[in-house]
């Protein structure tokens, strides 16, 4: 059974001679590289339990060739994505494709982060000294002179030299097999293929890390023909990046990673949840807020408690039986700084957790509520601490719009701390979200270690419940 497709989907749905041809330029380094890769992989049997990671650049449609598991990886992170692949199939043998720009550039810290763990992955590496795909940039592997879409006169001192990479990650300790090859005569080739081969069969006996280094090449960008273009390669690039084995240290198989156990039950217990069931006090959807999906905003200052309220909200809207989530957002503060977060109570599943236009906005300072009221859906609610923002401008009238003095309340109660469990009954008087009991059931699972402050946050939220009627029905005289 071929490695690759019988047919390539992207071309012409399959049909004719595209339906044999792959995207790449003629002479380009890629297409021997595919062979090799592809015929190693039958060589080695391993067709049924390789994936191949493939991120964005001129090899970004791997996919449509290899009849293999495959990863399409963000720009630069096929490594990342690729130790993921591997921790969470130990059996699998996984292959990270990538180029100089990817590879080189925005990959570097995940590229040598993964190289310096060792674990038993494949690195093909494509250099071809040019950002192939984007409009030929200079890439880290661009050579000194060589004239760019962003060097058009050439690389210079102040580009910076250009990185080796076969020798930079053959000096960690991670990597066991590190070699660097070309594409430009038989000879080279058939040790481009012996190289290919060794990474993968390394991985396959669990050995380590192997990185293959593909100096190919880019006739298009480099304005030759392809039998220039291979001289250009031999005459240029081999001199600054010379060929040959870096490293070779292939000591015995010490990879013997157990496949992880998804049972919920060990993520409930690495969490520190509970897999007891809780009380539920809701009797329908909170449907007047939104027929299937409830979006929240929660916003203050560092230390006004924001975070905990939108916590409780979303493990109420669990013990439920509802779909919760809960994105927090933070300034680099601890206190004093930004943080808000976004909120969503969903009936059956949250679909997106962003909260860009909220239905309820909870604001517990001025900036907050001067930002993010604006964004407020039409028909929403925003609940905002009249103790601290006095001068609130006029909002849309569909939205309902209630002030509680938070921090006066809780002030009143001696502990400011629990000014956002004031907010929180206010939000269940104004909006019906939740029954008080709901809140309340979430608060005393938070507090299940400090039972001794229960009482006070009742009170607080009780506070906050009737400070909000009462607020309500003044408006309404």
């Amino acid at each position: 059974m071929s490695v690759f497709y019988e047919k390539f989907e992207r071309h012409a749905h399959g049909e004719g001679l595209k339906g044999q041809s792959t995207h790449y330029c003629a002479g380009c380094g890629h297409g021997l590289a595919h062979k090799y890769l592809a015929d190693a992989i039958a060589e080695l049997g391993i067709q049924d339990t390789t994936v191949l990671v493939s991120p964005v650049g001129c090899s970004v449609f791997a996919y449509y060739y290899f009849d293999t598991g495959n990863t399409q990886a963000a720009h630069g992170r096929a490594a990342a994505v690729a130790l993921g692949h591997k921790m969470a199939n130990p059996e699998a043998t996984v292959i990270s494709y990538q180029g100089d720009g990817d590879l080189a550039s925005i990959g570097l810290a995940e590229t040598v982060a993964a190289a310096q763990l060792g674990a038993p992955i494949t690195v093909i590496f494509i250099n071809n000294a040019i950002y192939g795909m984007t409009g030929g940039q200079m890439a880290p592997t661009t050579l000194m002179g060589q004239k760019t879409a962003t060097s058009p006169d050439g690389r210079n001192q102040f580009n910076g030299m250009p990185i080796k990479m076969a020798e930079l990650i053959a000096q960690l300790d991670g990597p066991v097999y590190v070699e660097r090859v070309a594409l430009f005569s038989p000879a080279e080739r058939r040790k481009a293929a012996k190289a290919i081969k060794k990474a993968i069969q390394i991985q396959k006996e669990g050995r380590g890390y192997a990185f293959v280094e593909v100096l190919a090449e880019c006739p298009t960008h480099l304005k030759l023909m392809p039998d220039q273009s291979e001289k250009w390669v031999k005459e240029n690039m081999v001199p600054i990046f010379p060929l040959g084995v870096k490293k070779d240290t292939v000591g015995e198989p010490w990879f013997k990673l157990a496949e992880p156990d998804f049972d919920a039950k060990h993520f409930v217990k690495a969490v520190g949840a509970s897999s007891d069931a809780t009380d539920r006090f809701c009797k329908t959807f909170a449907t007047h807020l939104n027929p299937i999906d409830i979006s929240l905003k929660l916003a203050g200052s560092g230390g006004d408690g924001a975070q905990t309220a939108a916590m409780l909200i979303a493990t109420a809207a669990i013990n439920e039986g509802f779909d919760g989530t809960h994105i927090p957002a933070y300034g680099p503060e601890s206190r004093g700084g930004t943080s808000y977060a976004d909120v969503h109570v969903a009936k059956d599943e949250v679909l997106n957790p962003a909260s860009p236009t909220p239905d309820i906005l909870l604001a517990f300072n001025a900036p907050s509520l001067a930002k993010f009221g604006i964004t407020v859906k039409k028909g929403g609610f925003i609940l905002y601490d009249s103790s601290i923002a006095k001068d609130v401008k006029p909002m849309d009238p569909s939205i309902t719009v209630v002030g509680v003095p938070f921090a006066e309340i809780a002030a009143g109660l001696g502990n400011m701390v629990v000014k956002n469990i004031v907010a929180l009954g206010a939000l269940q008087a104004a909006t019906g979200l939740f029954p008080k009991e709901t809140f309340m059931a979430a608060i005393k699972q938070a507090l299940k270690d400090k039972a001794k402050l229960i009482p006070l946050n009742e009170q607080a939220f009780d506070a906050g419940v009737k400070a909000a009627q009462e607020f309500l029905a003044a408006k309404k005289r």
